[in-house]
């Protein structure tokens, strides 16, 4: 059930960001590391016998990255069989388990159960929720309201941030515990997703839900017939996926910028944030930094919010990956120059300035528009299994950089691991300008088209 409010374009605000709230927790949960870590450290603080140690600390961030791959594969099974709306719902469970055992956690294996459930619970949402979003828009403003995912997950960011230094253990894992239960409760009174509903031979229903999202039953018809002309509703099995030459060329797409886009450094630059901020000699408190940073995040993303379906998707990556570079050749240069002793006056605040442009290059670029463009090229009928695979891959590749940054830090020094994440934003700047097209303004099928899919003409039968 569904409340009627508005015009059609508020409405279809009004749902996207009700099942965005869900990144609020994902938010924080990300970023519950970084606060955390200090009071763990601390022996006057930490809730546990002793302080964890630095391989400890090490799998308590990235642990959620290895199970996530298990919550990718439990994804790509449930989206199509039970639906979007409630896959959602479901993925917010294992976040109430975790809020529990960070609370009454005695021993290091309570956090590490409570981060892996995060993991799970996050695959599930980071999948499901950009893929919901991008099927009730409308194509005019789908970049717009897929870009809410990044405002209100850098919202759980800041949050996290704001609080977590200044609260005490206790009291921020209830406020995370709180957040879970309060952002999961309005899931209920969504519709589920209209190609979903369609896909399942319930056209009427189908019908309704684009009536409301769209304003109007003729406008609704005509989406009804695009999905008709995809071939929506016909089972392929996932071995003839493989075998379809325009999935596979989306996938690879896809494959290299999920994959990619953790090797840039900047989820590794957020984890350790207060770390690089303790490195500092200057007179802003690292946790008011962290805020700052916070501010930062959010502010960006609330940009992309506005212009990303004004320039389009590929101008905006290509600019904010350049602005990212420039950030972590900052960061290298500032501990390389800390090694020979020759921080002085306003070289001091150079990792700040670095991190400001990371951090904006990141939220109003890929941060924002990263599983949107996704979404936008896959097929619909692939879209479930496309998301989820890449999803897997996404979080391969996180985990690897998140347990082993600490290594290659230590093993190249701080500075070239730095700038070795400047070459891998260039690299990606590159790949996008070259590779990927603009899914600026295009439906569905207009995208598969510029992909190299065949135009079908068919005598699409209403069903409605």
């Amino acid at each position: 059930m569904f409340i009627k409010c508005g015009g059609p374009l508020l409405r279809q605000y009004i749902v996207v960001i009700t099942v965005n709230l869900t990144m609020i927790a994902a938010g924080m949960g990300l970023m519950w590391p970084s606060p955390v870590f200090v009071k763990l450290r601390d022996k006057d603080q930490t809730i546990l016998p002793e302080p964890i140690t630095e391989e400890q600390g090490s799998w308590i961030v990235s642990v959620g990255f290895l199970t996530g791959i298990f919550g990718n594969f439990m994804a790509a099974y449930l989206v199509d069989r039970i639906g979007r709306k409630l896959c959602i719902i479901i993925g917010c469970l294992p976040k109430f388990i975790a809020g529990f055992l960070f609370l009454y956690a005695y021993d290091v294996w309570m956090l590490l159960v409570g981060r892996a459930l995060l993991g799970i619970a996050d695959a599930f949402v980071f999948i499901v929720v950009p893929m919901y979003a991008s099927e009730v828009s409308s194509k005019e403003i789908r970049g717009a309201l897929g870009t809410i995912l990044q405002v209100v997950c850098s919202t759980g960011v800041l949050i996290m941030f704001s609080m977590g230094p200044f609260v005490s253990y206790w009291t921020l894992n209830v406020i995370f515990a709180s957040v879970v239960v309060a952002t999961t409760m309005p899931l209920i009174l969504l519709p589920d997703s209209p190609y979903f509903l369609y896909s399942k031979g319930l056209n009427h229903e189908s019908l309704k839900v684009l009536t409301f999202l769209r304003g109007t039953e003729t406008l609704a018809i005509e989406e009804i017939k695009e999905y008709s002309l995809l071939d929506n509703n016909i089972k392929i099995p996932i071995t003839q996926i493989f075998k379809n030459k325009i999935f596979l060329k989306s996938f690879f797409i896809v494959f290299f910028i999920v994959g990619w886009v953790h090797l840039l450094g900047f989820n590794t630059v957020s984890f350790y944030l207060q770390t690089i901020l303790d490195s500092t000699q200057t007179s802003v408190q690292p946790e008011i930094a962290s805020v700052i940073v916070g501010v930062i995040q959010i502010l960006s993303s609330i940009v992309t919010t506005f212009i990303t379906d004004r320039f389009g998707r590929k101008p905006i990556l290509t600019t904010t990956l350049s602005a990212q570079a420039v950030g972590m050749v900052g960061l290298g240069v500032f501990f390389k120059l800390q090694e020979h002793g020759k921080i002085e006056g306003v070289l001091n605040f150079l990792p700040l300035m670095s991190l400001v442009l990371i951090v904006f290059g990141y939220s109003a670029g890929v941060g924002s528009l990263n599983w949107i463009l996704c979404a936008e090229l896959f097929d619909d009928a692939f879209r479930g299994v496309g998301l989820s695979l890449s999803g897997i891959i996404s979080y391969i590749s996180l985990f690897t950089i998140t347990k082993y940054f600490s290594a290659l830090t230590l093993a190249i020094g701080p500075s070239y691991t730095y700038w070795l994440f400047s070459v891998n934003c260039v690299i990606l700047c590159v790949f996008i300008g070259v590779v990927v097209p603009e899914t600026k303004g295009k439906t569905f099928s207009e995208i598969q088209r510029a992909l190299g899919a065949k135009d079908k003409v068919k005598d699409v039968q209403e069903k409605c």
